[in-house]
């Protein structure tokens, strides 16, 4: 019988923790169930693979950043928006780094629960990007590049890679400025890129 009190959702909440402390990579199942002081049968009785036990801290941590983004950005537009949006995750990032690890893994086919979770996030981040009237398939081009620039950013910081004497703060916040540029002409370098592409046939 699995231990009285110990559920599906409390081995995915302190395996998050445990993530957050050695590092996604550094997570085994062994850990978990030291965590609980049980035996690793006893742990599959919840979850049936180390993989999937980290496709649950996934989904865990897209709808904490979700609701996070939100926040930071509900009643902002624009440049706003986007830093404030940028230092929220970037402060998420820091206080949970296995999480964050495990959030940037995209849905696999079939996976109503990830997906529709994996959505609510992305609905944020076209939020913020409708400010600047990026829709469509430019939104997707848009959203990529910012989640590349934050969680790049992000993993080199939590890697030791930004060494030298200078505000670390400062140099994400010019970064999240470059993006805000780029973003305030989008649109229109894309159009324009089209054209070029059109006189050349």
């Amino acid at each position: 019988m699995p231990r009285i009190g110990l559920t599906r959702e409390r081995v995915v909440a302190e395996a998050a923790i445990i993530a957050d402390e050695v590092g996604l990579d550094q997570l085994t199942l062994a850990s978990v169930a030291r965590r609980f002081g049980v035996s690793l049968p006893s742990l599959y009785k919840h979850v049936r693979s180390l993989d999937d036990l980290k496709r649950d801290i996934a989904v865990l941590a897209v709808r904490e950043l979700t609701a996070v983004l939100s926040a930071a950005a509900v009643g902002r537009a624009r440049r706003d928006a986007l830093y404030a949006l940028a230092r929220a995750y970037r402060q998420y990032a820091k206080a949970h780094p296995g999480r964050e690890a495990a959030s940037v893994r995209a849905p696999t086919a079939g996976d109503a629960e990830y997906q529709a979770a994996s959505e609510a996030a992305l609905a944020v981040l076209r939020a913020v990007l409708a400010g600047y009237d990026i829709t469509g398939a430019d939104a997707i081009d848009a959203i990529r590049s910012l989640r590349a620039t934050m969680h790049g950013f992000v993993v080199l910081e939590s890697a030791g890679g930004f060494g030298l004497p200078q505000s670390v703060d400062a140099s994400y916040d010019r970064l999240v400025g470059i993006l805000d540029t780029a973003f305030a002409t989008w649109t229109e370098a894309n159009s324009s890129k089209a054209s070029t592409e059109n006189t050349k046939r």
